[in-house]
């Protein structure tokens, strides 16, 4: 082998080795990967069944229920639809009735989403952007204004 063709067999493994890497990648992100859905977009959405999702909204006033340890319930709403939400872990500090919620996880066959992961928001300022511009796009919420 001449020196050029050395050179050649080495960029070419090298970018063989750059896309098998890269196609890796791609493909274990698109395992990862949860799609957000407000309460009234599931109704249109075609969900795989086990499928993770983000369910973003409102935690429903009054639907609160605490259960055995750090088992709770409630619902996530945008005011047009409701969905039912099982937790078990420790719920964010700020959680509350009426303050916009992100869970994620996988609904089961009744129809009960069951969260592996709560984020509240973390000050009177701020809603999850996907949260807000739902709850924006369906003219529930909007924006205080400040002086």
């Amino acid at each position: 082998m001449t020196r050029k063709q050395k050179r050649l067999s080495v960029i070419a493994g090298g970018l063989a080795f750059l896309g098998a890497a890269t196609g890796l990648t791609f493909y274990a992100l698109g395992q990862k990967a949860s799609y957000f859905y407000m309460p009234a977009d599931l109704t249109t959405a075609s969900l795989q069944p086990g499928q993770r999702i983000r369910l973003g909204g409102l935690v429903e006033k009054g639907t609160i229920e605490r259960g055995q340890g750090t088992a709770v319930a409630f619902s996530v709403t945008d005011n047009q639809k409701q969905v039912k939400v099982t937790y078990t872990g420790i719920l964010p500090d700020l959680f509350r009735e009426e303050q916009g919620v992100i869970t994620e996880g996988t609904f089961r066959p009744d129809g009960v989403f069951v969260a592996d992961s709560v984020l509240a928001k973390h000050d009177e300022n701020y809603m999850p952007k996907e949260v807000a511009d739902g709850l924006k796009s369906k003219g529930v919420w909007q924006e205080s204004k400040s002086d």
